[in-house]
């Protein structure tokens, strides 16, 4: 197979993310985190509706939402143990952008289609994390899922929910390969 970018090829092939618990200090700044928000915003957009937008969380955001986890897992039932996970993200994070699908109304373009653009967002802005060096991880959580806590946390309005918090810090180490899929167990071929 002839490449015209084999390099972006190969990053393909071989991407990984990095586990959150692994970034360490420093994060990008915002000079460096803009052309990487920049890179995400060109991922495929139905209807040009950019259907998402991007919340920055620095450093000095990450106590407050550790404190609204442990509280929302409080207030749904879950044990120490789960709130103490999800607490994690946010008790060892350094920056994480979290990428808000905003539903908009439109004829020509169903609300899952504006789904499947800011999930387009979320990996085009890990990869160009990778990319450019960063460490980056794509994490939700079920607190990312709670309408209460979204609207405490960040403010979303009744037609936004998060389509992920992208974590991007310093790699402190490469992680092992993991096993992937069987890309022939899942294809099916049609000749007609």
């Amino acid at each position: 197979m002839s490449l015209k970018n084999p390099a972006a090829f190969e990053f393909l092939l071989s991407r990984r993310s990095r586990p959150a618990k692994t970034l360490i200090a420093p994060a990008p700044t915002r000079d460096e985190l803009t052309p990487l928000l920049t890179a995400a915003a060109r991922s495929p957009d139905h209807g040009k509706l950019e259907p998402w937008r991007f919340i920055v969380l620095e450093s000095g955001a990450m106590p407050r939402l550790s404190a609204l986890t442990q509280e929302c897992g409080e207030r749904l039932g879950k044990s120490p143990e789960e709130i103490a996970k999800a607490c994690s993200q946010f008790d060892m994070g350094h920056l994480a952008v979290a990428v808000v699908e905003v539903q908009k109304p439109s004829e020509k373009v169903p609300a899952i289609e504006q789904t499947y653009s800011a999930g387009a967002v979320c990996l085009a802005l890990l990869n160009a994390a990778l990319v450019a060096g960063w460490g980056a991880n794509w994490l939700s959580g079920w607190q990312s899922h709670d309408a209460e806590f979204c609207r405490t946390a960040f403010g979303l309005q009744d037609n936004e929910r998060i389509a992920g918090l992208i974590h991007i810090a310093t790699e402190s180490a490469a992680p092992p390969e993991r096993p992937r899929p069987d890309v022939a167990a899942l294809t099916e071929w049609v000749p007609e």
